[in-house]
């Protein structure tokens, strides 16, 4: 029974050394993994507004979810992720989930999508959340940084505009989570195992990598 014990106590002294030791990925550019945000609210408006407070001003970085870089679906799988709201990392996948709404009717949180002029083309490659009276904010590749535009001082945004979505009712008491089409499946993991962008680590000298 004795030697048992021994047995049983080597074995988890073995297996706390090893995960003692097990370091966890360094940051390279760009860092694909996906990181998945720690619930730190509830779904509202507020929240939203005080997640964005927060992350204005922020360094736009390809592939990046936060906390302290970004890219465009990064910041809003960020702040949805936070509020506990479960939505897909990138926009074009973003845009097959919520209700969606007209540009007339959009309420502050929605999120907009946008693709080139091309009022043909139907890819997606940038996403932004509606502020209220034409106010938008976004993780803007080419201001390096998360910054809030106006439709009305940059009018090529509403010629890109493809779809606008809502995943959170006007009231706060629902959640639109359906989706128009098969989601792709992407595998996230957490900071314990996969480091993120850091501040005082140098920022690509590209904002979107060739």
């Amino acid at each position: 029974m004795t030697s048992m014990w021994k047995y049983i106590l080597i074995l988890i002294l073995t297996l706390f050394i090893f995960s003692g030791c097990a370091q966890k990925k360094p940051y390279n550019y760009p860092n694909y993994e996906i990181i998945k945000p720690e619930e730190t609210c509830k779904p509202n408006r507020n929240n939203i507004q005080e997640l964005l407070d927060s992350y204005l001003g922020k360094p736009y970085v390809w592939a990046e979810e936060g906390p302290h870089a970004f890219d465009c679906s990064g910041l809003t799988y960020n702040i949805y992720g936070s509020m506990g709201i479960e939505i897909p990392r990138v926009a074009r996948e973003q845009a097959k989930m919520g209700k969606k709404v007209t540009f007339k009717n959009l309420h502050y949180g929605d999120l907009i999508f946008f693709g080139s002029t091309n009022k043909r083309s139907k890819y997606i490659n940038h996403v932004g959340i509606y502020l209220g009276d034409g106010w938008f904010a976004h993780a803007s590749s080419k201001d390096r940084k998360v910054t809030v535009s106006h439709f009305e001082k940059e009018p090529v945004y509403v010629k890109r505009m493809k779809v606008c979505k809502r995943y959170l009712s006007e009231d706060e008491r629902a959640k639109y989570m359906n989706c128009d089409v098969p989601l792709k499946k992407m595998e996230i993991t957490s900071s314990h195992y996969t480091t993120p962008w850091q501040p005082g680590m140098q920022l690509p000298k590209k904002a979107v990598p060739s």
